[in-house]
């Protein structure tokens, strides 16, 4: 049963080895992923399963291993710490789940952890039966979703201006602090998530779908620095 969860972006830049000069510019970013990922340890789940966007759908066992070196910094994450056969996997993490491994363990978190990475553009059912399965995992289920708003909403943003965005994001932070009710998530198309170049489609569907109803939700950060939305909220 799902307990808690945290939603936070994954911008590869909210390590501050990888941002460098820029780190102090996402602190408040920062912050509010720490206050987040916090409140899903208090929660004090069995099993922590990070979701994130990546090429495939698959699940990727505890100690498996990610980095940041496509960004020019020789920085490694583990998957939560290496217990008997954790940490033999061939399979990198995608960046999402590099970043989430990264928030995890600034968060001192040393129990047990999975990822699983979701395609982008998977249909809503298919996504709605993991998240289901995923909050079955443990009697104590705490997920961490990884994933950026719109990548349009600036002529500087790496998708350039697209007029849709704004108003994208603004339901997007709507339904992350309203516990998706409307089932807004359920209904964003693949294709203009992809146009818009939103990672967090997917992840949102399944914890839409592991959340069940009556959650309290709180968006704790919600901005659009270098024209991309980034969205921090605690499911509860």
């Amino acid at each position: 049963m799902l307990v808690a969860a945290a939603v936070c972006p994954c911008p590869p830049l909210l390590v501050p080895e990888v941002a460098a000069g820029a780190a102090p510019e996402l602190d408040a970013a920062r912050a509010a992923c720490d206050e987040a990922v916090r409140a899903v340890l208090a929660a004090r789940p069995d099993l922590i399963v990070v979701v994130g966007e990546g090429p495939v759908s698959r699940t990727h066992e505890q100690g498996a291993t990610g980095g940041f070196q496509p960004f020019g910094v020789d920085r490694e994450v583990r998957l939560g710490a290496v217990t008997g056969s954790a940490g033999t996997s061939a399979h990198r993490l995608p960046l999402s789940l590099a970043v989430g491994a990264w928030l995890l363990d600034r968060a001192g978190w040393t129990g047990t952890v999975e990822g699983f990475e979701v395609r982008g553009d998977r249909s809503w059912p298919a996504n709605g039966e993991d998240g289901v399965r995923l909050a079955a995992r443990a009697e104590r289920v705490g997920l961490l979703v990884m994933g950026d708003g719109t990548a349009c909403r600036s002529l500087k943003a790496p998708g350039y201006l697209d007029d849709r965005a704004e108003g994208v994001d603004a339901s997007i932070a709507q339904a992350l602090g309203n516990g998706d009710h409307d089932g807004f998530f359920a209904t964003l198309d693949a294709d203009l998530a992809r146009e818009l170049k939103i990672s967090g489609r997917s992840p949102w569907q399944i914890l839409t779908a592991a959340s069940g109803e009556g959650r309290k939700c709180r968006v704790l950060y919600e901005d659009a620095p270098y024209g991309v939305g980034y969205f921090v909220a605690a499911w509860s």
